[in-house]
């Protein structure tokens, strides 16, 4: 018998990822509070998945991860931030959130076109945002949680900039990476995913964010409990299989 020991290792970060999961249930049941880790961490997860598979299913599962995992952190940092009716944010927030999101399509689109590709989309995107929050283009522009997706004026505004900036920075990105002959379907590629992926969770926001705050309190720390020992036998298969003298490949 045989295993591929990158099946392996998959096997232990899978369940690595349901310990820290199941833990993060486990301590929002002892702590409680409306707007605790869970809150936070259900935005997260969901806004992470909803534009990692929407990019991902365009660009690869490299850009899908890695922007998934960036649009994730801030949306859910800004959208638990926006559920409290906090003040405003001033210029730095904004541009940290922005930064880490073009982080995230800098490190993916370098994977697929190269690092100056990469760096200029990346500091392109990253710039765009922050012009956008200046002008109020924000994700929680017009946060009101419902309990069916919305779709307003100001949303579809908000696709439209994003897919005519996408385009333009994947353009200008093509052309300083000196992909001249792919510059114009580079561009159009990008503004087209960016405006359709933006539609279409912007629609769903509202339900998410409804969702998010009505997560049954006190009734997730048995589903805590559960994936930490999911994710404890997921790890233990490593262990399993150097006893039994299982060859890896």
């Amino acid at each position: 018998m045989m295993i591929d020991k990158h099946t392996l290792a998959l096997i232990s970060i899978v369940g690595c990822s349901l310990d820290v999961l199941g833990a993060l249930y486990l301590a929002y049941d002892l702590l409680g509070g409306q707007h605790g880790p869970l809150r936070t961490l259900t935005r997260g997860v969901t806004y992470g998945v909803l534009f990692g598979t929407g990019y991902g299913l365009v660009l690869g599962p490299v850009v899908g991860i890695v922007s998934g995992v960036a649009h994730g952190i801030t949306l859910g940092w800004e959208f638990s931030r926006a559920s409290k009716r906090g003040p405003k944010p001033g210029f730095w927030y904004d541009t940290a959130m922005s930064a880490i999101r073009g982080l995230g399509f800098a490190l993916g689109t370098a994977y697929l076109y190269g690092a100056r590709f990469g760096a200029a989309f990346g500091a392109l995107s990253t710039l765009g945002q922050i012009l956008a929050y200046r002008i109020g283009i924000s994700p929680t522009a017009e946060y009101q949680p419902a309990t069916r997706p919305r779709f307003t004026r100001t949303q579809f505004l908000g696709a439209v900039n994003r897919t005519v900036g996408y385009a333009i920075a994947g353009y200008v990105s093509a052309l300083i990476a000196q992909e001249r002959s792919n510059a114009l379907s580079v561009g159009l590629k990008a503004g087209l995913m960016m405006g359709v992926v933006t539609a279409i969770v912007g629609a769903c926001t509202p339900f998410i964010e409804w969702t998010a705050d009505h997560v049954p309190e006190r009734r997730m720390g048995v589903l805590g409990i559960g994936l930490i020992l999911i994710g404890f036998t997921l790890q233990s298969v490593q262990y399993w299989v150097a006893l039994l003298d299982v060859s890896t490949k």
